[in-house]
């Protein structure tokens, strides 16, 4: 898909004007070019290379409006000419493969990959609006990032070592998911003499094949759809499977066969903590085949990691607030008995071995000077507890909840 890529233009740098200071609506600038002149395709790759360049992780290109881009998770209109319409469907027809356009007419929105060379991938969804149509756009680095430079807990690793079983990336659009689950593929792949096979809807990360072998099969491509391609994974020797999202009964039901079956699953989910993912999981199947369900989970779940980003309070970037949980025996027992609300405080209790809470992680943010105290109270689906933490009452040590720093 590269090939169909818009290359850098010949006109030079990006202007370094195009980002406003503040968000929301654009800033007046009557006396800027690129304001007052109608846009050409060379503008909208410039839009490209500067959000790259300074840290956006999201492009919003709508007919009638000037682009937009999300910088450290907040929206900001770019102080130039808005979006036309003949613009947006050249620029789309640089950029999406011949299969996916022709899907728009009768889906109406599609999703789709391509890459620039040198630059970024980017995950672009293409839909309409008022009959009119838009493109967001996800920008995904050309290089993966260790989970040292993301600021992720140390014990995230060890999810890289396990032979078999399930492990969930959890949290809300935007939050992180999919580089969390690269960077994990990507210590296996560097590190772990294995097969992984990978399905995604579309291809983000491109993995370069190292002590592993990575097979990556791309949904409407390679595969007609997330259930099939897994189902199929199973007959291709592999060792490892990565699931871009658990979205239906029928993919939840093929990731845990895979599972079952000794193989080591990961995918994400839209769900904000374990005990949420854990009853998402369950509750995907007719009310006659949870019980059995709940069993399997209980005897293939490894852990979950649920994940949210919060800007830092020098906007210079997002910290990432974990909890992370790992399944050991006394969860597979709540899980199996149907009280899985225990599984609270259970992380509470026992997060300086196995896990790591969101209090917990909220705390090592405000220790860090990432964010304040009141926005990490804020955050807290436990404020008193975090309070007594934060006051000194705390006991523990986050000495295993990572590095310093983070590319968020």
């Amino acid at each position: 898909m590269s090939s169909n890529a818009p290359q850098p233009s010949a006109s030079g740098q990006p202007n370094s004007g195009l980002f406003t200071s503040g968000g929301g609506a654009a800033a007046p600038n009557p006396m800027s070019a690129l304001a007052s002149k109608p846009l050409v395709i060379e503008d909208l790759e410039a839009v490209l290379r500067q959000s790259v360049a300074q840290g956006a992780s999201d492009i919003h290109l709508h007919v009638g409006h000037p682009p937009m881009v999300r910088l450290y998770g907040a929206m900001q209109t770019l102080a130039m000419a808005p979006v036309t319409e003949r613009l947006l469907y050249e620029f789309v027809q640089k950029t999406i493969p011949a299969r996916s356009l022709k899907l728009v007419d009768d889906q109406k929105e599609v999703d789709y990959g391509f890459g620039v060379p040198n630059l970024a991938r980017f995950r672009a969804n293409l839909f309409y609006e008022l009959s009119r149509p838009a493109l967001v756009l996800r920008i995904v680095a050309m290089e993966i990032p260790s989970l040292e430079a993301l600021a992720l807990p140390s014990i995230v690793r060890r999810f890289s070592n396990l032979n078999n079983g399930l492990v969930l990336v959890t949290g809300p659009t935007g939050s992180g998911k999919s580089t969390t689950l690269a960077s994990l593929i990507n210590v296996i792949v560097k590190e772990r003499a294995k097969h992984i096979i990978t399905v995604e809807d579309p291809i983000e990360y491109l993995h370069t094949s190292a002590k592993s072998f990575v097979t990556q099969r791309e949904i409407g491509v390679d595969t007609n759809d997330f259930s099939s391609g897994v189902k199929y994974a199973l007959r291709q020797d592999p060792d490892v499977i990565l699931i871009g999202e658990l979205r239906d009964r029928e993919t939840v039901a093929a990731a845990l066969h895979a599972a079952e079956t000794g193989h080591l699953v990961f995918s994400t989910l839209h769900t904000s903590d374990a005990v949420q993912t854990i009853h998402r999981i369950i509750n995907i199947f007719q009310p006659h085949e949870r019980e059995p369900v709940r069993m399997q989970l209980s005897n293939i779940l490894r852990g979950t990691i649920s994940q949210r980003l919060l800007p830092k309070k020098d906007n210079s970037g997002r910290v990432p607030i974990v909890e992370v949980m790992t399944a050991t025996p006394t969860v597979m027992d709540y899980i199996q008995q149907n009280q899985i609300e225990q599984i609270y405080d259970l992380i509470r209790e026992t997060e300086m071995g196995e896990m790591v809470s969101m209090n917990l992680s909220l705390y090592r943010a405000v220790q860090e000077g990432w964010i304040d105290p009141k926005e990490a109270m804020e955050q807290s689906n436990n404020p008193v507890q975090l309070g007594q933490m934060l006051r000194g009452a705390y006991q523990g040590t986050a000495s295993n909840l990572g590095q310093s720093g983070g590319l968020y």
